[in-house]
């Protein structure tokens, strides 16, 4: 994932959810609340029924438009992703 294509989906989530109206530090704090909480529930998720496997990329994604960290661990886990579909299909 380049900046240009990271970038745009950034900027189509915060115009979504009028982000770019609230100073830098507010936001920063609610992006960081829910999706740690929804991170949180992904991780938990993992010993409980349900689908962990798509609710621990969507919190790393919400976290992905504030933070770094996040864009780098949601680059490695759509590339894990990538490989066990890869290797279900052959």
């Amino acid at each position: 994932m380049n900046k240009k294509t990271s970038g745009k989906w950034v900027e189509r989530f915060r115009k979504a959810l009028h982000l770019d109206d609230v100073p830098t530090g507010v936001r920063r704090i609610i992006v960081g609340v829910i999706g740690g909480t929804v991170l949180m529930i992904g991780l938990a998720l993992i010993v409980l029924p349900g689908p962990a496997f798509l609710v621990i990329p969507l919190g790393l994604g919400i976290l992905a438009t504030e933070f770094l960290w996040a864009r780098r661990w949601l680059r490695k886990v759509r590339g894990l992703l990538k490989k066990a579909k890869d290797k279900a299909v052959s």
